[in-house]
């Protein structure tokens, strides 16, 4: 249950999509002088390296970030391609930050950031790059229940798990609606796959119920090679800040033309 190594698939299009939102998100968080709080459940390694063997092995970020930005998908203000160019510029033009180093280039001094990784690896390696932040290794769905609501208050929480446990799908909407209630300023957001199954239908259905004015934005895409899984990235945002949802529709546009 802890064989996930984002390595594999880091920008891909899902990433493209998900990273997106987040920077835009953040980035207008970070509009307002007033101390924000960075929570996220599932973190990852934090950086990685598009030239490594894993990388080059899926081929992903090639049809992922490569291909998006060959094709001007990122306007030039966008604030993921400030992220990236940040950390393009202080690791190597051939690494793509994960979400957590995204977080760090909004966060400001005075904000918190707080990241969970159970994988042992991952977690090492997340250790060499996210000094910024307060890290868990833990149940992340466990630390950010303790943390909500953190302080400083204002802020967005992150759950971007693997979805290696099958039965995420079924206690995400739970775990979700316990920090909504304890939580209810804070931006939630949720990313999950989109499989030919359509597994993910009823958790989003019952989220969207339960948070009716909540963001649901799904694109869908080609796998990125014969056999592979997924083909699409749906991200369910509680208190989306004002300008996510044109973003949203920006993106919907981009990937329906695909």
């Amino acid at each position: 249950m802890l064989s996930y190594q984002h390595a594999y698939h880091a920008g891909n299009l899902a990433d493209v999509h998900k990273h997106a939102l987040l920077a835009t998100a953040l980035a207008r968080l970070a509009e307002k002088p007033k101390p924000l709080s960075y929570i996220e459940t599932h973190a990852g390694r934090g950086l990685y390296d598009l030239s490594g063997a894993e990388a080059q092995k899926t081929g992903e970020a090639a049809h992922g970030i490569a291909r998006a930005e060959s094709s001007g998908w990122l306007p030039p203000q966008h604030p993921l391609n400030a992220a990236l160019a940040s950390v393009r510029a202080r690791f190597g033009a051939d690494c793509y930050p994960g979400s957590p180093l995204i977080a760090a280039h909004f966060l400001r001094p005075g904000d918190s950031a707080h990241l969970a990784e159970l994988h042992p690896a991952e977690h090492a390696a997340l250790a060499q790059v996210a000094g910024f932040a307060r890290l868990y290794a833990q149940d992340g769905f466990v630390m950010a229940n303790a943390l909500i609501p953190p302080t400083p208050r204002r802020g967005m929480l992150l759950i971007d798990p693997s979805y290696e446990i099958k039965a995420d799908y079924d206690r995400i909407p739970g775990w979700i609606a316990r920090m909504a209630r304890k939580w209810n300023v804070g931006v939630i957001a949720l990313w999950y796959p989109i499989l030919p199954d359509a597994r993910h239908r009823a958790m989003a259905d019952s989220l969207a119920t339960a948070h009716p004015g909540a963001l649901r934005s799904e694109v869908r895409f080609p796998p990125a090679r014969a056999g592979h899984g997924m083909v699409g990235s749906g991200m369910f945002v509680i208190n989306p800040p004002y300008g996510l949802e044109d973003e949203a529709a920006r993106l919907a546009a981009l990937f329906a033309a695909l």
